[in-house]
């Protein structure tokens, strides 16, 4: 992926945010405006801008939405921190720890509603403007529905299916990608079949991404994730690596496993011989696999497209499903 690309990208998106996140109390805007300040790849509102480009669309027409999309994603964090009781992103603290979580929950709020006052203030026909509103809202119902899917999971004992997880990441992950990718296309007034390809591209592109996400979760060397070793694995994340684990493991290494896996209290040892235990299984490869198989559908999405925006989008998914451990 070229970073010159995407941290190009940035820069004006996280211009266009610094002026619409400010007001007072000044407090409340600071928590707002917290998580975009202190970092993230902004992914989404990149694959908004050349979705729209690779139609043939203006970068300007799409810069509200990938904006609306990027206060969407920032929103799910914060709120998302909360829920899990996380105390770092980004490497500095989460906002409830900074701010006390009464006002990150006006700060989320806050970032959702401005979401939608930037969409509807944006300069496009009524009826682009219309249609990009309902897909963010029916994405951000997804989103609330994975989420609570994945507290379902986390709270059962049974261990979920492939099927399941993979409905579960679509909703809680892939629905912002998907919804980022048709919102650049729908920016481009482009027709419906246009728009459907495009969305297939980002719905197939957040899959790849968070199966490899989640393989770095529990394989992932800490001092590029900034998270302990086996991180997943002590909080019984039921990921799809843990989840093809401790179904394809047998004997001593199921022991291994299931002795480490929802175990607040399990040692550095333990997780160091689970993680040894999963990787004799080759769940890298499995996993890794899987991510391409989702890859490839994306890429097949872009076939009738030509030009550097497509390029651009094809590195970005290259990126994604090859990040190292």
């Amino acid at each position: 992926m070229s970073s010159n690309s995407l941290s190009k990208n940035a820069k004006g998106v996280n211009r266009f945010l610094g002026t619409k996140l400010k007001g007072n109390p000044t407090q409340l805007y600071d928590a707002a405006s917290y998580l975009i300040v202190n970092g993230g790849k902004r992914l989404r509102p990149f694959m908004v801008m050349k979705s729209c480009e690779i139609l043939g669309g203006k970068l300007k027409d799409a810069m509200p939405a990938a904006c609306a999309v990027e206060m969407i994603h920032n929103f799910t964090l914060v709120h998302d921190d909360i829920m899990d009781n996380d105390e770092m992103r980004h490497g500095v603290p989460t906002v409830h720890k900074k701010f006390g979580i009464p006002i990150a929950i006006l700060a989320g709020d806050v970032l959702f509603s401005k979401a939608y006052q930037i969409l509807s203030n944006s300069n496009l026909p009524s009826k682009a403007t219309n249609e990009l509103v309902s897909r963010l809202a029916k994405a951000c119902v997804d989103v609330c529905e994975g989420q609570l899917l994945d507290i379902k999971m986390a709270e059962t004992k049974k261990i979920p299916s492939q099927a399941n997880y993979i409905k579960m990441i679509k909703k809680k992950t892939s629905s912002l990608f998907d919804v980022s990718c048709s919102m650049g296309a729908i920016c481009a007034k482009a027709k419906q079949r246009d728009i459907t390809k495009l969305s297939t591209f980002g719905k197939n592109l957040g899959i790849a991404f968070q199966i490899t996400d989640d393989l770095i979760g529990v394989l992932g060397d800490p001092r590029m994730t900034k998270k302990p070793v086996g991180n997943d694995l002590r909080e019984g994340k039921k990921s799809l690596p843990i989840v093809l684990a401790i179904t394809k493991s047998k004997g001593n290494d199921k022991k291994t496993i299931l002795k480490t896996f929802g175990n607040a209290k399990a040692t550095k040892k333990d997780i160091e011989k689970a993680i040894e235990s999963i990787r004799a299984l080759g769940i890298e490869k499995i996993v890794r696999k899987q991510a391409l198989l989702y890859s490839e559908k994306a890429q097949k999405s872009l076939n009738n497209y030509s030009g550097s925006a497509k390029i651009e989008l094809l590195n970005l998914l290259n990126f994604v499903v090859k990040r190292s451990l």
